[in-house]
């Protein structure tokens, strides 16, 4: 670090000494649950710097470089920066100001040493540096972290102050501390941000609001995004950092300010992008850079595994848009027409629920779901046991898969009796005694649907059943793989409600779904549950565009996806999970899953696609011409 410590949590460690006359990292000052109620992470300093750079830095450097060897020029730009102004909405304990404060002090002493290279003159310490602490804003719900941030500010100013004596050859002190930065402790949601700072005078925006998901916020942070939310529709999908999205798209309203959020990659895939961004592009927002999903890292104790994404945006569309990317440590930056929400080089289309397939193929659904408090389902020794004390009940035991049980290869058993007759269901004491159980359990719910369920005890809340074999994908499977796994299922197995259901999908069908183009689709659009990957009938299936092969195409796909079950056959006693691990995979399934690659790309088009991106530029320019047409 360019302070005088390595980290960034050094840093505060000093600041923590000089706020309380005592060491200690500012996130041991929280207690972790209080951290995870609130969202408050602390961010690296390689995060920031992802926000920072693209966001202000290396424009400001490139102008820079243009008029370093013009003194009049570079003298209106050391002013510049001085009237620059940076607003942390969600500040915390100040990481991102800090960091703000310390990269315009670096440019500007650059700045400084141009013009003394150049024959201006210094008149002395006061007019030596410009750049203050009192063009850094912030707010920030807990009173703790507000004081933590104003002394981090003064104490970057110091060491700014060190660096430019040793610099310049002269000492550099401003003491008594005349100025500061405003941190003001309140509810970020609540108050105007006009009070804080007045939008005319505002620069840009930064900053990681609190990562808290829609099912988690507490009854204060839900009545948070009430008022900010107000009667836009699906708010109730949004996470909680959705609501410094649409305050900022407020507060920018004719101004050029320029906006830098870090944020759960919730918002740019499955539900909430659509109810997010539809609203904000209502308001004028346009995307300007971003960095798509990466994992971010924190310097807190028992570092958080979240997957985020950077976003920058503005009201004024920048003729230069970057996307960042992110390979073994090395960040390049690509120049697109255009970000979507989704964080790619494409329109701004935004994928909708829909009910039905965008495309002809076989429908999607949902698996079965008993709601029984587990008394229809059983392992081995529980059927075993079971069938021991009643062996009557065998012909009515089904296999049960849910996503695990299918992945994992584990066994499991319903006990399916909605077709069994009731002359036959009384004789069986054993299977009327969990019949009784699960209607009393139904009677027992709050839900008005499911105590009315209780009059069908022997049926489940939703059935889903086909005649014949079927296709099944579990709804969520882990990310590392690079495939998720899918397979057919014979009609005779129950399949639960974690798993979706395409009845009569042929191998081709198969084929496509379980192929690299179909994946990258997946990957991008769908829904998390933590990292793993939430596959989802209404975003996902429904809104994916299949190619319109020829019969010769289809042919070498349905071989192909042939060949993939093939490979997988060989290996008996190997589980989907083992076939799919990275580590594991093996070579033969490895090789039969590039074959059908090549035999699904060729369907959408002769020329080879060099890679992800390339993909979805592609799908997504197919779905906005068939969306288009399903109006």
């Amino acid at each position: 670090m360019k302070n005088g410590f390595d980290t960034l949590s050094g840093f505060y460690e000093r600041v923590l000494v000089l706020a309380l006359g005592k060491p200690g990292k500012p996130e041991e000052q929280i207690n972790s649950e209080a951290r995870r109620r609130c969202g408050a992470h602390y961010t690296t300093e390689e995060n920031i710097m992802k926000v920072i750079r693209p966001l202000f830095l290396d424009d400001l450097r490139t102008e820079f470089e243009k008029c370093r060897s013009n003194k009049k020029k570079l003298q209106e730009f050391h002013k510049k920066l001085s009237a620059l102004t940076f607003f942390d909405p969600a500040c915390g304990c100040g990481n991102f100001l800090v960091l703000a404060y310390r990269e315009l002090r670096l440019l500007e002493m650059d700045v400084l040493e141009g013009l003394f290279k150049s024959g201006q003159k210094f008149l002395g310490s006061d007019f030596v540096s410009q750049v203050h602490v009192d063009q850094f804003y912030g707010i920030e719900i807990v009173e703790f972290p507000v004081r933590i941030a104003e002394t981090a500010l003064w104490l970057m100013a110091h060491q700014m102050n060190v660096l430019a004596s040793e610099r310049f050859g002269q000492y550099y002190v401003r003491l008594p501390l005349k100025k500061s930065a405003k941190i003001v402790h309140d509810n970020a949601l609540r108050i105007d941000w006009n009070d804080v700072l007045p939008k005319e005078r505002c620069s840009y925006i930064l900053g990681n609001p609190p990562f808290v998901g829609a099912k988690y916020q507490d009854s204060v942070q839900k009545e948070d995004a009430r008022l900010v939310f107000g009667k836009t529709p699906n708010a109730g999908l949004l996470d909680y950092v959705a609501c410094w999205y649409f305050k900022a798209a407020e507060y920018i309203k004719q101004t050029k300010i320029q906006v830098g959020f870090v944020s759960t990659n919730s918002i740019a895939q499955g539900e909430q992008t659509g109810a997010l961004w539809s609203e904000l592009f209502k308001r004028g927002v346009k995307i300007n850079f971003a960095y798509p999903t990466f994992v971010w890292s924190s310097e807190a104790r028992g570092k958080a595994h979240v997957h985020c994404v950077i976003v920058g945006f503005a009201l004024n569309d920048n003729p230069t848009k970057r996307l960042f990317e992110e390979e073994k440590g090395k960040i390049t930056a690509r120049k697109v027409r255009n970000i979507s929400p989704y964080l790619i080089d494409a329109p701004n289309v935004l994928l909708v629920n829909r009910s039905k397939p965008i495309c002809d193929v076989p429908e999607i659904g949902m698996g079965n779901q008993p709601i029984d408090n587990g008394n229809y389902l059983f392992t081995d020794k529980e059927k075993k046991d079971f069938l021991n004390i009643e062996p009557a009940a065998a012909p009515y035991f089904r296999k049960w898969l849910g996503a695990a049980e299918f992945i994992n290869g584990w066994h499991r058993w319903c006990l399916w009796l909605g077709d069994c007759p009731p002359e036959a269901l009384r004789q069986m004491k054993e299977c009327v005694k969990r019949v009784e159980a699960v209607r009393k359990f139904r009677l027992s719910r709050k839900s008005v649907p499911t105590r009315e369920l209780a009059n069908r005890p022997t049926r489940f809340n939703h059935e889903n059943m086909p005649d014949k074999r079927f296709l099944v994908i579990p709804s969520v499977s882990a990310e590392r793989r690079p495939f998720i796994p899918m397979g057919f299922v014979s009609p005779k197995t129950i399949i639960s409600n974690l798993c979706l259901i395409v009845p009569g999908a042929s191998l081709f069908h198969f084929g496509i779904l379980t192929s690299t183009m179909h994946m990258d689709w997946a990957r991008r659009v769908c829904g998390r549950l933590k990292s793993d990957y939430r596959y989802s009938a209404k975003i996902v299936y429904n809104n994916f565009p299949w190619p319109e092969p020829t019969e010769a195409q289809r042919k070498k796909v349905e071989e192909a996806a042939q060949a993939v079950l093939d490979a997988r056959a060989e290996f008996t006693n190997g589980s989907l999970a083992d076939l799919y691990d990275p580590n594991t995979m093996p070579a033969s399934l490895s090789k039969a899953h590039r074959e059908l690659d090549k035999a699904v790309d060729r369907c959408y088009r002769s020329k080879a696609f060099a890679d992800e991106q390339e993909r979805l530029e592609f799908l997504f320019e197919m779905y906005e011409k068939l969306a288009a047409d399903a109006e």
